[in-house]
């Protein structure tokens, strides 16, 4: 089964901080269209550990966004 954003990708961000941060920055995390538009920065940020702002994303997280990008990016 395809990951989704909903049921996959939505949970990765944290309300607080991630989402909340992001908004001072123009992206909304918690938005489906935003984070589309914007997955390979996001991707590129949590790859390098430059977000989310507290603490790196663990491989598996990382590998997880990748597989959704790869999969077409499904809302």
């Amino acid at each position: 089964m395809a990951l989704s954003f909903a049921k996959d990708i939505r949970p990765l961000f944290r309300d607080s901080p991630d989402v909340d941060t992001m908004k001072d920055y123009g992206m909304d995390l918690s938005s489906y269209p935003d984070v589309k538009a914007q997955a390979q920065n996001i991707y590129d940020r949590v790859l390098d550990g430059s977000m989310p702002c507290d603490e790196p994303w663990p491989k598996e997280r990382i590998a997880l966004f990748k597989q959704w990008m790869e999969e077409g990016l499904a809302p």
